[in-house]
């Protein structure tokens, strides 16, 4: 594997062939100048005081509490292979071995982080181990606070504060008979006769490890990652979970901009990670690298094979095997919002890198309070504080399903959670441990009406009681723990938050200005809001499912990058193009629709058999999304089926397989070492056959077992505890 691509185009004269990062060439290779170095300089003061860095004594205390957690795992593996009759001689070399990842191993982890590590062990030792005797051993250690293990999770992990830093935990066992000191990861091989959840647990640190080996530089790698991180965190779009990108996803974006600049300092790279991720063309994917087969047969992100995977909106791509899609919670509204987050800091950086504002500008958070005029408030509470905390837990990780419940129903253009909590007065609830998530809603402007009836109490219910089936299939379920949803407009905030978090922040003239004469606007969203509403008794639920297609970027600066044309993700008959070789397509052809009950033949070979829905309804697909909404034109609920009516859900066998889909990246020419206009173009991708599916499938349903995604079908829980089920209508006025 090589760190740098070559490009063949060699002189005349013997001159060397230029090098670049990633699969394409680089935008530029200009060097800085000294104000490039001094703009840095800015950066990193004005990053200090958020406590970004760590000093030198928290850093050394963080590698002395790793290096005796690595000795007490060779201890361990010792032991344990001592009762499982290995000779003395085995034993002695039997080795074991801690890894960091994430963004610890990065080297942009903060004051106070925790760190996720992966103890690696030989074959003799298993899972059960790990979680048993290693538990126990633990237990024992007075350094060790705080000690919990999650067995069942999806990436099993054992969770503890090791004399003050937390650590997540995982495990792996290899195929070898022991683990030296010097294992390298990154190779393939390491995963060959491993159990899923190792594989899981590799991928961490085989990630890192390949986005760092990716980068030309690692220094300003980092220090460009720690100004995008803070940054996304203050503009409140730092959270996989509720459907906007997690750390890892934020480091290839960073990556993949380092590998466009290869020679640029952090100061310049902030300002081009805006510029090409302000333009770019979703849903192109983000790759590091070109994607590899190790013919190991496990489940790769390949829009190729995978329908699913053609629908992902904004795909970032891991560089290491097997590649996954790391962002597949973003809906249609956490994209929208995170594309003007991107034109937003473009602004910004151009007014800071042109001497008009300082780098402090970029991180003030927004007035997420007075930026919409309607808001659904998420209250979660429970009558103990542990309760609390593991109610809250589970709750914060299904409100995306609420949000794409909202974003589905046909007069609501987006809806916007943001990802801090609050807590709750217990005046307002008869429950003492509370917390409150607020999605600030869009309406869709209807044309020709004085008003409109609104009833979202399907789309609440619906989560609901998601959330309550989830809850009572684990054994979670406690009484006291309750889910409240209400929808408030804008002056009513101040009834559930504190002054001080409502209170509206005054613009300058300078601010008015601006965003008068262009910068990132919201009137495309905002204007469509209606005035007024009051509560009313009137309006139904709605159920089809739909998406809403963000307004496509423009280009207003002179140092744009023209981005590829979207592909086709569900164009039939269109070839799949590959890196590398030439494109050649066939015309579109329209797809007949099948009669009820044909078959539609697999890659596989095999039939899937294709129950139609209602008239007009699109099948659903990951994150919510229709097969239609990839093309913008994704169908919101056109009318309410009567509350009686249980809404019909398509399986996953039941999906329309379409055409082969394209994936695309923006294609630079090679550049002669001089700054030129940043305009990459689009170049082919060719064609090759299309590989077999894997055994393991990799739609989100199949990726996560059973207790994490709860059937349709499953019993609302029986018991004597409350369920709120709270109408929730409005009434719209002009």
């Amino acid at each position: 594997m090589k760190e740098m691509s070559t490009t063949s185009n060699s002189v005349l004269g013997g001159q060397q062939p230029l090098k670049h990062y990633g699969i394409t060439s680089s935008i530029s290779l200009a060097f800085p100048r000294e104000i490039d170095h001094m703009y840095t300089q800015k950066l990193i003061e004005a990053m200090k005081p958020f406590g970004v860095f760590e000093d030198e004594d928290e850093l050394n205390h963080r590698l002395a509490v790793l290096g005796k957690l690595n000795t007490f795992v060779k201890e361990w593996i010792a032991d344990i292979s001592e009762t499982k009759n290995l000779p003395p001689s085995a034993v002695a070399n039997v080795g074991g071995k801690i890894f960091t990842f994430g963004s610890y191993r990065l080297g942009v982890h903060t004051k106070g982080a925790d760190i996720d590590a992966l103890c690696v062990a030989p074959r003799h030792v298993d899972r059960s181990d790990f979680f048993q005797s290693f538990f126990e051993k633990l237990k024992l250690l007075e350094e060790i606070k705080d000690l919990r293990a999650v067995e069942d999770a999806f990436v099993p992990v054992i969770k503890f504060k090791f004399d003050g830093i937390e650590i997540d935990l995982l495990f792996a066992r290899l195929a070898l008979p022991s683990i030296p000191d010097n294992l390298d990861l990154r190779g393939d091989s390491h995963l060959r006769n491993l159990d899923i959840r190792c594989i899981r647990s590799l991928n961490g640190c085989r990630v890192t490890d390949e986005i760092l080996y990716l980068v030309p530089n690692k220094e300003n790698f980092r220090l460009t990652l720690r100004a995008i991180k803070l940054w996304a965190k203050k503009r409140g779009i730092y959270s996989n979970m509720l459907g906007f990108l997690g750390g890892v996803s934020w480091a290839m974006l960073v990556a993949r901009t380092c590998q466009l600049y290869p020679n640029a300092v952090a100061a310049t790279l902030v300002h081009k990670f805006f510029l090409v991720f302000s333009k770019w063309e979703w849903p192109n994917p983000v790759l590091l690298k070109q994607p590899e087969e190790s013919n190991l047969n496990l489940p790769v992100w390949d829009p190729r094979v995978n329908p699913s995977d053609r629908y992902h909106l904004m795909p970032i791509i891991t560089p290491a095997y097997p590649q996954q899609n790391s962002t597949y919670n973003v809906s249609t509204s956490t994209r929208t919002i995170m594309s003007e987050e991107f034109k937003n800091g473009l602004n910004v950086t151009d007014e800071i890198l042109q001497g008009k504002a300082d780098w402090s500008k970029l991180f003030e958070p927004p007035n997420f309070f007075q930026k919409y005029k309607h808001y659904i408030v998420l209250t979660a509470s429970a009558s103990t504080e542990e309760n609390h905390l593991e109610w809250i837990g589970l709750v914060e990780s299904k409100i995306r399903v609420l949000v794409g419940n909202l974003e589905r129903n046909e007069y609501i253009t987006l809806a916007h959670v943001n990802p801090q909590s609050f807590p709750g007065s217990k005046e307002s609830c008869e429950n003492d441990y509370i917390s409150r998530w607020f999605i600030g809603i869009i309406f869709k402007k209807v044309e020709n009406a004085e008003s409109v009836n609104i009833d979202l109490t399907y789309d609440i219910q619906a989560f609901t009681d998601t959330v309550y089936r989830q809850a009572n299939n684990i054994n979670m379920l406690k009484d006291g723990m309750k889910i409240e949803a209400t929808h408030v407009k804008k002056r009513q905030l101040h009834q559930y938050l504190p002054p001080e978090v409502v209170q509206k922040k005054k613009r300058s003239m300078a601010d008015l200005n601006r965003s008068s004469s262009g910068g990132s606007k919201r009137s495309s969203l905002d204007s469509s809001q209606l005035d007024s509403s009051r509560d009313t008794d009137s309006g139904t639920p709605f159920t089809s499912p739909a998406a809403v297609k963000p307004k496509k970027p423009t280009s207003d600066t002179d140092d744009s990058i023209t981005p590829p044309r979207p592909p086709l993700w569900c164009g039939a008959g269109m070839s799949i193009p590959v890196i590398g070789s030439k494109t050649t397509s066939t015309p579109p052809a329209k797809p007949a629709a099948p009669p009820t009950g044909s078959t539609i033949p697999t890659v596989v070979g095999r039939s899937l058999v294709l129950r139609h829905a209602s008239p007009g309804s699109q099948p659903e697909l990951a994150n919510g999304v229709s097969a239609a909404a990839v093309n913008g034109t994704a169908p919101k609920r056109p009318h309410s089926p009567s509350l009686e009516e249980s809404p019909k859900r398509l399986k996953d066998a039941d999906k329309l397989l379409l055409g082969d889909a394209e994936f695309k990246e923006p294609y630079p020419p090679p550049s002669n070492g001089e700054e030129q206009a940043d305009s990459p173009v689009v170049e082919g991708l060719g064609e090759v056959e299309a590989m077999p599916i894997p055994t393991i499938d990799t739609t989100r349903t199949q990726r996560l077992p059973s207790k994490e995604l709860p059937d349709a079908s499953s019993p609302l829980p029986t018991s004597n505890l409350r369920v709120i089920k709270n109408s929730i209508r409005l009434t719209l006025n002009r």
